[in-house]
C-alpha cells in the first residue's frame, strides 16, 4: 500500500502529536506530589469503565500505564483511520483489526498492570485466583466465555414462557401459536419470522421484558416460526428452502387457522431480509398478500453494512462454499465470537478481567443468557447469504435474483411497511436500514429508536424507557429524515402497537392455539429452540 504525500504529512502529524501527548504525560507525571490529584492528560473516553475504579487513579503506576495506553490506542485507531485504501471494504477492514489489537492490550487485561487483580487477590487472600483459574476452566469446556450466570436461567422456565402450542412442524421449523390474553382480539393476526442465526426467544424473554407478551396483551394473535439448530440432515438446506418450507409454510398455516388471507408480518434482522425476499418473490401469486409488514433492524440494501460487511470478503465466502460442499455447517460458536469481536470492550474484555482475573461470576441477565444460546446455519445457507447480500449487494436490484426459480423484486411488497432502526446498530446501521424506503412498494414509516441492535429493539412498553424519532419527512435521504423527524420519550413499542392496530381489522372472539387440521403438537417454547449447539 503506497502513501502518498498528503497522507505522509498527515501519519508524520500524528507522530508528533503523539510524542508531544508522551513528553506531556512523563512531565505530568514527574511533577505529581504523592497522593496529589491531577488532571490526567488522556482521560478515558465517556463510557469506557476499563479504567472506572479509584485504583487506576491512586497508583502513579497504574495511572500512568492507562494513559500512555489511551496516548498509543488513539495514535494506532488515527494512523488506520488516515491511511489510503482504494476500497472503502479494506479500509474499515483495517480499523477493524486495528481495533482487535488496541483493545486486547488495554493493561486492564494482563494480571501483572491491573491494579484491580492485586486488591481482589490480597483482600480475598488468594481465594480470587483460585476462582479465576476455575473460572478459566469450566469455560474452556464450555468453548465461550460466560457472560451470565447461566444456572438463574431455563428455556421454558425463566425464559420463553408467554402461553402457547407448537402447532405445525416440519424439518426447518416450529410454529407457535401463542395463548390469548383477552377475550377480544384483532381479526388480521401477526406471523413473526425471527433470526435463523439466534433463537427465536429475543423476542419473548422473562416476562417483564417479552415482546411476544406485550402483543398478545394488546389483543393480536400471534405466531412465532422457531427455527431448528441446523445439523447434519440440516446441511444442504439453502436460502430457497428457509422461504419455501420455513415462511410460505409458516404463512399458509396461519391463513388456515385464521382463515385470513393477509395476516400481518414482522421479520427480524436476518428474518426480516428472509421475509422481505419471501414477499417479492410471492408477490404476484395470491399467497403473496400481507395486510402490512414491519422489519426490526434489517437490511435489504447491504451497501452500508457496518463492520460485519468488511469481513466478508471473495476469499472468505470462496471458503464457507467450499466448507459447505463438504457439509460443514456455520456454527453458532463461530457467529457468536464475530459478533461478540465487533464490540469486544462490551462483550469480550470485560468478562475476561471480571471472571478469570478477578475471580468474579458474572450477574444473571436474560438477554446475554440468549447471546450465548448460540444455533448452527447451514453452510450452504450462509454461503449463499454472504455472497448475495454482503458481497454481491443483489437483493436491491430488481430481477438480478432468482429464488425458487422466480425473480426477485422488492418494489412488488406493496404492503405499508414500519421499519425501525437503532441508532447505534452495529449490527445492521441505522443508514443501511433506511435504504429500504427506496426500495419497497407500498407507504414506509420510520422510525429510529436509541441504542444498539437487540437493547434498541427490546425496549419494553412497561419500563417505558429511552426515546425513539419519527414522523420524518417522506424522502430516500436519511439525514435530511432525521433532520425532520421528532424525538418522543420512551418505548417504540407504543407507537408501532397503534400502528398495527390501524392495519388490523375488526375485532373477533379470542383464537385458542390450533385447530382440527393443525392440533397442537406440544407447548411452548417446543423442542426445538431447547436443542443446544
Amino acid at each position: 500500500m503506497a502513501v502518498g504525500g498528503a497522507e505522509a504529512v498527515q501519519l508524520t502529524e500524528l507522530q508528533r502529536e503523539c510524542a508531544t501527548r508522551h513528553a506531556e504525560l512523563w512531565r505530568t507525571m514527574l511533577g505529581r506530589a504523592p497522593g496529589e490529584a491531577v488532571e490526567p492528560v488522556a482521560p478515558p473516553s465517556r463510557g469506557d469503565r476499563r479504567f472506572s475504579t479509584p485504583e487506576w487513579s491512586e497508583s502513579p503506576v497504574h495511572d500512568y500505564l492507562r494513559q500512555a495506553y489511551l496516548i498509543n490506542a488513539e495514535f494506532v485507531s488515527a494512523c488506520a483511520a488516515a491511511l489510503p485504501c482504494e476500497d472503502a471494504r479494506e479500509k474499515a477492514r483495517m480499523q477493524y483489526l486495528a481495533r482487535q489489537f488496541v483493545d486486547a492490550l488495554a493493561p486492564s487485561n494482563f494480571a501483572a498492570t491491573n491494579p484491580e487483580f492485586v486488591r481482589a487477590a490480597l483482600e480475598s487472600e488468594g481465594e480470587s485466583i483460585s476462582r479465576g483459574i476455575a473460572n478459566l476452566l469450566a469455560d474452556l469446556g464450555r468453548g465461550r466465555i460466560s457472560m451470565t450466570d447461566e444456572s438463574a436461567f431455563e428455556v421454558g422456565r425463566d425464559l420463553a414462557v408467554t402461553p402457547g402450542e407448537v402447532i405445525f412442524e416440519n424439518r426447518l421449523m416450529q410454529l407457535i401459536q401463542y395463548a390469548p390474553a383477552t377475550a377480544q382480539v384483532a381479526s388480521k393476526p401477526l406471523l413473526i419470522v425471527p433470526p435463523c442465526i439466534n433463537k427465536y426467544y429475543i423476542l419473548d424473554l422473562s416476562p417483564e421484558n417479552s415482546f411476544v407478551r406485550f402483543v398478545v396483551e394488546q389483543g393480536f394473535t400471534v405466531f412465532m416460526i422457531s427455527w431448528k439448530s441446523a445439523g447434519p440432515d440440516e446441511a444442504h438446506l439453502g436460502w430457497d428452502d428457509y422461504v419455501e418450507t420455513g415462511v410460505f409454510e409458516a404463512l399458509r398455516v396461519v391463513r388456515a387457522i385464521t382463515r385470513v388471507r393477509e395476516p400481518n408480518v414482522l421479520g427480524f434482522c436476518i428474518g426480516g431480509t428472509l421475509l422481505a425476499s419471501a414477499l417479492a418473490v410471492a408477490a404476484p401469486l395470491r399467497r403473496g398478500r400481507v395486510a402490512s409488514l414491519t422489519l426490526m433492524t434489517t437490511l435489504l440494501d447491504f451497501e452500508e453494512s457496518g463492520e460485519l460487511g468488511c469481513l466478508v470478503d471473495e476469499n472468505a465466502v470462496a471458503a464457507r462454499e467450499r466448507a459447505a460442499a463438504e457439509g460443514a455447517p456455520m456454527r453458532g460458536t463461530e457467529l457468536a465470537g464475530v459478533f461478540a469481536s465487533l464490540r469486544a470492550n462490551e462483550l469480550i474484555w470485560p468478562y475476561v478481567v471480571g471472571n478469570y482475573l478477578k475471580g468474579e461470576r458474572p450477574p444473571a441477565f436474560d438477554l446475554l443468557y440468549w447471546n450465548s444460546d448460540s444455533t448452527n446455519l447451514p453452510g450452504r445457507f450462509a454461503a449463499w447469504y454472504l455472497r448475495n447480500m454482503y458481497l454481491d449487494n443483489a437483493l436491491r436490484d430488481p430481477g438480478r435474483l432468482a429464488i425458487l426459480g422466480a425473480d426477485v423484486d422488492l418494489g412488488r411488497i406493496d404492503a405499508p411497511a414500519y421499519l425501525f432502526a437503532a441508532a447505534e446498530d452495529h449490527i445492521v446501521p441505522w443508514h443501511g436500514a433506511y435504504a429500504s424506503r427506496a426500495l419497497l412498494g407500498g407507504d414506509t414509516c420510520f422510525v429510529l429508536g436509541a441504542s444498539g441492535h437487540i437493547a434498541g429493539a427490546i425496549n419494553p412498553a412497561s419500563r417505558n424507557r429511552r426515546s425513539y424519532r419519527c414522523d420524518g419527512p417522506d424522502t430516500d435521504d436519511a439525514e435530511s429524515w432525521l433532520a425532520g423527524s421528532i424525538e418522543r420519550p420512551g418505548s417504540w413499542w407504543l407507537d408501532w402497537v397503534e400502528w398495527l392496530r390501524a392495519r388490523s381489522g375488526r375485532s373477533v372472539a379470542a383464537r385458542t392455539p390450533g385447530n382440527a387440521r393443525f392440533a397442537p403438537i406440544e407447548a411452548a417454547p417446543g423442542r426445538y429452540v431447547t436443542e443446544r449447539t
